[in-house]
Formats: structure tokens, sequence, C-alpha cells
């Protein structure tokens, strides 16, 4: 969809939900049931591409019944408020990240160092910790995860010096996203992290008011990071999820067969998010490496050294907090899950055509 067009959209949608048009069903005699997927990722970001190649899928199967409608670029609001439109109803879906873990404490298991090794183990973690565990506390505050998919492995970037180990981010203005618990691991690492909106994150970086952040590569390339950042560490600290969520109340109002149909092709949705994020590593790599990027490998057992009080932190602060970490950990990819599938990019130059163009921003 044309930027022009969406925002065209954006206005009329908004129109129509403060004429008090935004819950149950949004449709006239005879027409379709318009259902809303907002999220905050850029044209060209895994966000992006998650959400319409699912809304593809969902209409599909619909067959005239209701179609999807995604809004990226935080149109209709950012993740918070996001949240807070699923539970209204006035949104269908939306895709939070990071910042599910100031909405439940448990959800404070990704932001864990180094816990998900791979892919497969993401799938794995999804299956023995996710479902059972995490899921029925976010429904027990309003939303409801209908599936799971990816934000990625995060990097830190920085236009002081390559980081290497938690000693080179001493000092450094670090930008993160909400949420408590990647602030504490940075202000572990000795780095002096601010939590901050990302619509804001390339001119904080361009003008000095902060000197680095971090980020999955695929954000990194989408919000043209590259051109305000000097050294690309490949630290690879954090895995974060995205989670495809509703309101738990609006849900219960969709038709049955259409709730069904939209909750089977999210949860099938998550094996081409996975291949295309692992393509998308390696081939962002080799694009960040040659628009100018200064690309190093980072000492990873150091990193999780000095995170060794966060851990002790989440054990001891959240209910049953030990005990979802040692789920993740033990849990275990089953034959079928088990194809190879590196946490860390490798370089690559094949396929640029599908690597997605700078624009924007997202988580």
């Amino acid at each position: 969809m044309r930027r022009g067009a969406a925002l065209a959209i954006t206005a009329a949608v908004a129109a129509a939900l403060a004429c008090g048009g935004g819950s149950g069903d949004r449709r006239g005699d005879g027409e379709a049931l318009e259902l809303t997927f907002g999220h905050v990722g850029e044209p060209g970001s895994l966000f992006a591409r998650s959400a319409e190649e699912f809304a593809r899928r969902a209409d599909e199967r619909l067959e005239g019944r209701a179609r999807v409608t995604v809004f990226g670029s935080s149109q209709l609001g950012g993740d918070e408020a996001l949240l807070q439109k699923l539970k209204l109803g006035t949104v269908d879906f939306a895709l939070p990240s990071t910042v599910m873990s100031s909405m439940v404490d448990a959800f404070g298991l990704f932001e864990m160092p180094y816990l998900v090794r791979d892919r497969a183990h993401m799938r794995a973690i999804e299956e023995a910790v996710v479902w059972p565990e995490l899921v029925p506390r976010a429904e027990e505050q309003g939303y409801r995860i209908i599936a799971v998919w990816e934000n990625g492995f995060r990097h830190v970037t920085n236009s002081v010096r390559p980081i290497e180990a938690p000693a080179d981010l001493r000092g450094i203005k670090l930008r993160t996203p909400r949420g408590r618990w990647r602030v504490k691991l940075f202000q572990a690492f000795g780095a002096n992290p601010s939590p901050m909106a990302l619509s804001e994150v390339f001119i904080a970086l361009q003008t000095g008011v902060m000197d680095g952040q971090e980020n999955p590569l695929a954000q990194i390339w989408a919000t043209r990071l590259h051109e305000v950042q000097d050294y690309l560490s490949l630290t690879g600290h954090v895995y974060t999820p995205a989670y495809v969520t509703v309101g738990a109340r609006h849900w219960g109002s969709l038709p049955e067969d259409v709730r069904r149909i939209l909750e089977e092709e999210a949860r099938a949705t998550r094996a081409f998010v996975h291949e295309t994020a692992a393509r998308m590593d390696r081939e962002l790599l080799a694009r960040l490496d040659s628009a100018g990027m200064d690309v190093n490998e980072a000492d990873r057992e150091a990193f999780l050294d000095a995170a060794g009080p966060i851990y002790e932190e989440f054990a001891g602060s959240v209910p049953e907090g030990e005990a979802l970490v040692e789920g993740a950990r033990s849990a275990e990819a089953g034959e079928a899950e088990a194809a190879p599938d590196a946490a860390e990019p490798a370089a690559s130059t094949s396929g640029e055509a599908d690597a997605g163009t700078p624009s924007g921003g997202t988580p």
C-alpha cells in the first residue's frame, strides 16, 4: 500500500473510531468484516512482511466474510497505545515485542541474555513455556496471544567505538526500548541506557543525544541507522519474540469460524516469519557492511558473565521466575524442528532484492 493511501485510510479509520464505530463488527449490511492489524514496523521490515503475509493468507481463506487490513509505521499508535486499543476493541490485532515485559512480568523471560540459542530452540520454548505458562498470564491482563512470531536477535550499534566486551559500553548513552529488564541489563553492562520511542531514535543518534542503540539487523536496516552509526557489534545479547495479540474480550465477539481461521493462519505464518528472518539476517549483515559500518564480533561469554545478577533478580522477583528460566533452557527441539538455524547471522550477498528497502522505523 502506498504511504499516502495508507495515511488516508488511517484518517478514515480514526474518524470512524471517533464516532464510536470502533467496537464490534466494523461493517455495513452485506459488507466484509473489517479487521485492523496495527504494528510499528516500516515498509520492508520483518514486522511488515510478517503481518502482510498473514493478512494475505487469512483473506484468502475467509473468502470475503472478513478482511484483514495492515497498518504499519505506528499509524495506529505505538506499542503501548496499540495494546490499549486492543482492550477497547478499536484495533483487532497488534504485534508487541519487548513491551510485553512491562505489561506482564513473566515476559521478562525473553529479556534474559543468551537464553534463546537459535530459532529451533525458540520453537521448543514456545511449546514448553510460552503457551502453557506465559499466554495464560497475558490473558489475565486482557490480552489473548494467538501466535508467536519474531522481532529477532539484537545487536549493539554506536558511534564511539567497537563493543567487544561489557567494559566497552562504559559511559555510552544507549537507547533501549521500553522495558525495565533491558534497562537493567545495560546498566549491568556499564552503559547509560535510556528508553526512547523508536520514532525519536534516528534524530537522537544523528544529533548525539544518544551514542548508540540495540536492535535486530532487520530493524537497524529498515530504520536507516547505518546512516548515523559507525559500529555494528554482533552481541546477539537478546532474542525478542513478537506476539500476535488481540483483546481477549473483543476477540470473543468475532464469529467463531472467523476466529478459528485467523488463529490457524497466524500460527501457520510462523514458518514464513522464521525463514524470512534468517534470510534477512544473512543478507542485511552484508548490506550493512557494504554500507560502511565497522562490523565486529563480541565476547559473548564476557557479556553473559556480566549479566548474572539479572538472572538472579528475575528469579527472585518474578513469580516462578527460576522455573521459567529452567524450562526455557531445558526445552529441546524435536527432530523436525532441529534444522540448522544459527543465531548469529552469516554474511551473504545473495538475494539482495528480497532484503527490504531502507525506510522509517521499527522496534
